[in-house]
């Protein structure tokens, strides 16, 4: 490890990263590799955890590929030199700011969407102008081996690299004097990555997660609803920081809510051989979403393939937030249903909780929207919608809170992986003599008065 960071910090000392004709090459490049290795791309996801082709291209490799060619044809504008106005006092300066790349970065990438992930921070930190050392989770083994080698056979070490293996290589990466960590992942992990990055005072970005509500009104469509949040929440089994969560709805209509949803899971007829289902990533997530589920209030689902590591599409109903479903994120196949008399009651709840990463509202009252858009405090979200926020690069993703620290995405991660170096740049043939002694009233007066203050 400490040899291939002094690598990296050499290489980057050389100025080569900083070149945007190099940026694109590279960025071209790892394009290319990913292509042509696609068939070993799928296989590997398939083996982990059963995932499909339509399903890994639409979830993750689509996003890859997106996030490349944005990054290819806006890198030169991203990188371009900024002027800025510059003040009174400063007469007669130019201003500007000049986006650096910070050095040798860290990615570590998460099991659940293991290419998106991994890859979508990596292409942020070499549009940046970084070298970039990529940890991807080893609980889906095949896909991080993959990445290894794609990586690893067409790229230089001392440029961009991919180190395989556990806490123990994690551990012995975060030990190391690094200029950016990037971690996707649980909160307590997080919490983890942030002390032992905080021991060099490395900056980091943090991509965690939390307890995510869908709160549903009397007035909304229902049906609609019922439909976004059922594909939302079952999506990759759960398996998505952005999941909605948990279902907030108001008592009036949990019945009819409940009722569209055993619809729409009856019509999805959810399966891995139906390639709409994956399995969960192993046994110890199994059995830790199996304490979850009480069967006294389980009214869909519920039932468990220890051999196939799937857990069907579950709903519990007379959900409290006493439940032990309701104490960590469930971050599976399991949606409980709590119901609330008003929404002042429901937007209270929620703020008892941490910032969660996404909030989702459905409702077509316009009064109520703004409510707990403007009373709760979230990561992103969506009105009428679940998830699909995080298919706009236009914006940035990020938590808030314990659900997170940056945010990245689109020009958002090129920022997450930069330091913004602000100049001024002064002429040497005029020089204001108030700075200078010796002081007086009337100096004091002018400098109020270039400083903007009357």
């Amino acid at each position: 490890m400490k040899e291939l960071i002094h690598n990296q910090r050499a290489y980057f000392n050389t100025n080569a990263t900083k070149n945007v004709a190099f940026r694109k090459a590279q960025l071209k490049k790892l394009k290319a590799v990913l292509k042509q290795n696609e068939a070993l791309l799928y296989e590997a996801i398939f083996q982990d955890f059963k995932k499909s082709e339509f399903d890994t291209y639409s979830t993750e490799l689509s996003f890859v590929y997106h996030d490349i060619s944005e990054a290819i044809n806006k890198v030169g504008k991203w990188s371009r030199v900024k002027r800025a106005r510059t003040n009174l006092i400063n007469f007669p300066a130019k201003t500007y700011v000049i986006p650096e790349p910070l050095g040798v970065t860290l990615v570590i990438g998460a099991w659940n969407y293991p290419y998106l992930l991994s890859l979508a921070p990596v292409i942020a930190a070499i549009a940046a102008g970084n070298t970039v050392i990529l940890k991807p989770s080893e609980l889906p083994s095949n896909t991080s081996r993959a990445m290894a080698k794609i990586i690893n056979e067409n790229f230089d070490a001392n440029y961009l690299r991919v180190i395989e293996g556990g806490v123990a290589e994690t551990t012995a990466l975060l030990a190391e004097k690094l200029d950016k960590i990037f971690f996707t992942g649980s909160v307590p992990v997080g919490k983890i990555i942030y002390q032992a990055a905080a021991k060099n005072l490395t900056p980091v970005t943090l991509e965690l997660g939390g307890k995510s509500p869908a709160i549903i009104t009397a007035d909304s469509n229902l049906k609609m609803a019922a439909k976004r949040i059922v594909w939302a929440k079952f999506l990759n089994a759960g398996q998505t920081c952005i999941s909605p969560d948990y279902i907030l709805i108001d008592a009036k209509v949990k019945s009819a809510f409940i009722d569209l949803v055993k619809q729409e899971i009856e019509q999805a007829e959810y399966a891995t051989t139906n390639h709409n289902y994956v399995q969960i990533i192993n046994e110890s997530n199994l059995e830790r979403l199996a304490k979850m589920i009480d069967p006294a209030k389980v009214i869909i689902g519920g039932e468990i393939d220890r051999v196939e590591r799937c857990i069907a599409p579950t709903v519990m109903d007379n959900v409290s937030f006493e439940d032990a479903i309701m104490q960590e994120e469930i971050f599976g196949p399991i949606m409980p249903i709590i119901t609330y008399e008003s929404l002042a009651e429901a937007i209270a709840k929620v703020k008892s909780y941490p910032k969660p990463l996404s909030l989702y509202v459905f409702t077509k009252n316009k009064a109520q929207r703004a409510q707990v858009l403007n009373e709760l405090s979230f990561g992103g979200g969506g009105v009428n919608e679940a998830i699909m926020q995080i298919t706009n690069h236009h914006v940035p993703f990020g938590g808030v809170g314990e659900s997170g620290i940056g945010s990245y995405h689109g020009e958002s991660g090129f920022k997450a992986f930069s330091h913004y170096k602000s100049v001024i740049d002064k002429p040497t043939w005029f020089e204001l003599s108030l700075k200078y002694a010796p002081r007086s009233a009337k100096k004091l007066k002018w400098v109020k008065f270039l400083m903007g203050q009357k």
